[in-house]
């Protein structure tokens, strides 16, 4: 399995976040990861559309917008258009899912579900046959540099079950506390796709050598 690592930009420099993407690029990362927070789903508030589309035009890597909104459905186009390939919505906040995905899908982009730690795997049974993701949030989403809550493994490898009975491609995505020393149980459950903010923008040796070491524990697992 090939493991793919999405620095967040959540614990970039906000002042130089053109030059953070172009970084991570170079350092290796396979995407791009924008947590979107509107401050009241989450207690902040972070990127618009505006900022992803200046960014757009200075790397190739994939971008995916991870909306911690309370209207997901009003905003998913407008990161679609900023540049978007995989828009992200939360279980939580949608009460029409199955509607809520098929018109990301409908728009051109990549779709997925994120669950809260508290939410279970069982919430997305009904939309397998619609999503290319799945985020597994290994923190309360808001705030960068939480602790892994190492709790929500089996929560992991329930859905990388539902993802291995359907038969489907479907990206198993894991958010939280991720660094060198934690990724390696989470890849263990079934994760796929490696997101990671303090771990990637705040190592002491840079961005480069903090995409190394994750690589290489995805090597090793």
């Amino acid at each position: 399995m090939v493991v793919e690592i999405a620095p967040s930009m959540l614990a970039a420099d906000a002042s130089r976040l053109g030059e953070e993407c172009q970084a991570v690029e170079a350092a290796g990362a396979h995407r791009v990861h924008w947590d979107v927070m509107d401050g009241v789903f989450v207690p902040n508030l972070t990127f618009g559309p505006d900022v992803v589309a200046a960014c757009r035009p200075l790397v190739k890597l994939h971008f995916e917008a991870h909306l911690m909104v309370v209207k997901p459905d009003e905003l998913a186009q407008r990161y679609i258009e900023a540049g978007c390939e995989t828009v992200l919505i939360h279980a939580e906040t949608c009460p029409h899912l199955h509607r809520s995905l098929s018109a990301i899908r409908e728009a051109g982009a990549r779709c997925g579900v994120v669950l809260n730690p508290h939410t279970p795997a069982s919430s997305i049974s009904e939309v397998m046959t619609l999503i290319d993701e799945v985020l597994v949030m290994t923190v309360n989403p808001g705030f960068g540099g939480q602790r892994y809550i190492a709790d929500v493994e089996p929560k992991i490898a329930a859905v990388r079950h539902m993802i291995d009975a359907s038969g489907r491609s479907i990206d198993l995505e894991v958010d939280g506390g991720i660094t060198a020393s934690t990724a390696k149980a989470a890849i263990a459950a079934g994760a796929n796709v490696l997101v990671a903010g303090s771990a990637v923008f705040g190592h002491r040796n840079g961005i480069a050598v903090a995409v190394r070491e994750l690589q290489q524990v995805s090597t090793n697992s």
